[in-house]
């Protein structure tokens, strides 16, 4: 669209308070009109929020959300007629943002100074419809005057401070910025808006003397607190996720952020929450707070992506339901526009291998149909002139190349189209997926495989060496298998499309026969794992029957990192391995999924020692308590324990698989996914003797109870099988 309003900005510098830009406007500016409607059309260089005769316009928090700035700056509409009044006082705040943020904080290199030199910036264009059809704009220009906020700081990482007590004045001419509105685009993803307000759990003195508010949960947002205090009295909060062993507020993990707020009293009672930032959190610290602190003063805010909760798991075991509830808390603590891979220390970015190995999960837990869509077009605009993708999306000065991340390039899309049954996700990233494969190829020293280059490889596997973050896995296997397996998937992608992909499919059957004599034997748990999960083991039974000798052998304990963990229990069911699979599931003692919750997470952490047998920390350096990646067990319990399977010639649910695998040491489990074709349900349970299933689907299905197979319609099933 053609724009009429102009980039402006403060005729002058105001340093690190952010700028509140006022446009006043009247009924009587269009005599013998009627007003029928009124939008606000607007984005800005940062975040914004617009405010209407004192009253907020919209729920959008931290607008315009984060994208490819310079191809793909999205700007939102509102409708506020129902706002407008006989005279009017337009107000937009601008804060530093994503945009204006020296993000990521702890880089040192090249663009960071310069993007937290960019000058605020805000774009808009109030559109007034007539009731005799006519239109009016009053756009952005040298009509609008800028001034000096309560919000004298506000950036992502080190948080708000706030003068209730300043009056806002010596309000300044406005200049026009030379940008282009070439890049705008109407708003793609979901908006992000606050959810669940958490309210404290308790305020107490820690031993140290120090005052401490625990929400009982940890949350993305931001706090809201009310306090009586007198003008120029000081409040000053510091964020964290954990305790340490001896029961005191700790966040050295949280780096350089200094996730603080500083808040300055005016007279009275009064309420407060930030507006142009977030935290990632459990604990805050009252370093300073007047009067006597109490928990009915807190609440937490909890912000993310307005996604619509699709998916439920519930089980027997009150542990494995406190992890469903943790994967779903670090889903939504992380989908913040962006999958983020942690919401709290100087970090907080895209991620691409996070987001490859959950986005199953996701697409199960919420309706993120919307959200990835969005998020692989800025992947799509970002990707580099050799077909790499960056390691982080949008990209920032953080590099490409690496196996497993950059694969989310295929691995994503594909899986959106799988659970939801839109081939328009194909093709908008069809082409990225092919560029992906020609970067490989262009850039590997060994025809057929992927060999050299610099990798990630299995991040954090547990049978790492000494030093290392990575695992023990061969970087060139691990390379080569998903060379083959995002190969696989461009094939698969260009079928449903109608494209030819013959030059894909001769080049995947070279990389699979070069693969298989190439590696004739496999040395971890990993390797096992993706040679039989993407198809490249020449025997998988063998294979997936050595993986589990392999665990049983030390202990039956999972040594895998972020590569293999996702498919772990889906090669140990999937190959007659089930009851083991189970045993790494429940398992409660370190390494397991169920670890951290007996140490009392309420999100998934990073590390599974994150916080260690002896109540020490794993390091401050790398130890989020609030890391997605390893939620991705949950598609193991949707698609494995409970039996709810796509099919791959029906997506979207279109038909669906139904093949529960019970375990004798559950009473029931049961797990529900909301898809496009209605709920599908599976429940099983011990009774007398035997396992009663229960069943719904609102598709034709194939249900498997016990190894006997059945075609059914859509409709509710009741089966019953003997305990094994």
């Amino acid at each position: 669209m053609e724009w009429k309003g102009k980039w402006i900005g403060p005729a002058q510098s105001m340093g690190d308070v952010c700028p509140v830009f006022v446009r006043e406007f009247n009924k009587g500016d269009f005599p013998g009109k009627e007003i029928k409607s009124v939008q606000l059309q607007v984005t800005a260089l940062g975040v914004y929020e617009a405010q209407l005769n004192g009253k907020r316009v919209g729920d959008y928090v931290l607008a315009p959300g984060w994208t490819s700035y310079e191809t793909r700056h999205q700007y939102q509409c509102y409708d506020i007629t129902e706002l407008v009044e006989d005279r009017n006082r337009l107000e937009i705040t601008v804060g530093k943002g994503w945009y204006r943020s020296p993000v990521p904080g702890w880089i040192t290199e090249e663009g960071k100074a310069q993007r937290a030199a960019i000058p605020a910036g805000l774009i808009a264009e109030i559109k007034i419809t007539f009731t005799d059809t006519t239109t009016a704009v009053i756009p952005t220009d040298e009509t609008w005057q800028a001034a000096e906020s309560r919000i004298r700081f506000s950036e992502i990482y080190d948080g708000e401070v706030y003068d209730a007590s300043f009056e806002v004045s010596d309000y300044q001419p406005v200049v026009l910025l030379e940008r282009t509105t070439d890049n705008l685009i109407p708003q793609q993803g979901e908006k992000i808006t606050e959810h669940e307000y958490v309210k404290a759990a308790r305020c107490f003195t820690a031993p140290n003397g120090e005052v401490v508010v625990d929400f009982g949960q940890e949350v993305t947002g931001y706090i809201q607190f009310t306090v009586d205090a007198k003008a120029g009295e000081k409040v000053e909060i510091s964020h964290g996720e954990v305790l340490d062993k001896d029961g005191n507020f700790y966040n050295a993990n949280y780096r350089s952020a200094k996730s603080k707020i500083y808040y300055t009293c005016c007279d009275g009672a009064q309420t407060y929450k930030p507006k142009m930032t977030f935290f990632g959190f459990r604990y805050i610290r009252l370093d300073q707070f007047p009067g006597t602190p109490c928990a009915d003063q807190f609440y937490a805010v909890a912000v993310h992506s307005d996604m619509k909760r699709t998916g439920r798991l519930r089980s027997s075991n009150p542990l494995l339901n406190q992890l469903f509830s943790n994967i779903i808390w670090g889903q939504k603590g992380n989908f913040l526009d962006v999958p983020t891979d942690c919401p709290q220390r100087d970090e907080r970015m895209g991620w691409t291998g996070d987001a490859q190995a959950f986005v199953k999960t996701a697409s199960y837990n919420f309706d993120v149909d919307r959200f990835f869509t969005k998020w692989l077009a800025d992947m799509a605009a970002d990707q580099r002139p050799d077909g790499s993708i960056g390691h982080v999306v949008p990209t920032l000065y953080v590099g490409s190349g690496s196996a497993a991340w950059d694969d989310a390039a295929a691995i994503c899309p594909w899986q959106i189209y799988m659970t939801y049954g839109d081939k328009e996700i194909l093709r908008q990233q069809f082409d990225c997926m092919k560029k992906y494969i020609g970067f490989i190829t262009n850039s590997t020293k060994d025809p057929y495989l992927w060999t050299g280059g610099e990798h990630y490889e299995d991040w954090l596997g547990l049978d790492a060496p000494v030093g290392s973050y990575k695992g023990s896995s061969r970087a060139d296997f691990i390379a080569s298998a998903f060379y083959a397996y995002s190969t696989s998937l461009v094939v698969k992608a260009g079928r449903v499309l109608g494209e030819d992909v013959s030059e894909y499919e001769r080049l995947y059957q070279g990389i699979v026969d070069t693969f298989r004599k190439t590696f004739t034997d496999y040395r971890t748990q990993t390797e096992h794992v993706l040679a039989v999960h993407f198809g490249l083991a020449e025997d998988p039974q063998k294979t997936a029957d050595a993986l589990a000798e392999m665990i049983k052998a030390c202990g039956s304990k999972l040594q895998t990192g972020f590569v293999g963990t996702p498919y772990l229990l889906h090669v140990l069911s999937g190959y007659g391995h089930t009851e083991l699979a189970y045993t790494l599931l429940l398992r409660t003692e370190y390494p397991s999924w169920l670890y951290p919750v007996t140490k009392g997470a309420t999100t998934v952490w990073e590390h599974w020692d994150g916080i260690m047998e002896n109540g020490d920390f794993w390091s401050t350096d790398m130890n989020s308590f609030n890391h997605y990646a390893y939620g991705a067990v949950a598609d193991w319990v949707y698609e494995a324990a409970a039996g709810i399977q796509t099919v791959e010639d029906a997506p979207g649910f279109a038909r669906v698989k139904i093949a529960p695998q019970p375990d004798s040491r559950l009473d029931w489990l049961e797990a529900s996914i909301e898809t496009r074709k209605g709920t599908v349900r599976s429940l099983w349970k011990q009774e007398e003797g035997r396992i009663r299933y229960e069943i719904t689907t609102p598709s034709p299905a194939e249900i498997v109870i016990a190894g006997k197979t059945m075609e059914v319609e859509a409709g509710d099933y009741i089966f019953y099988s003997e305990i094994a």
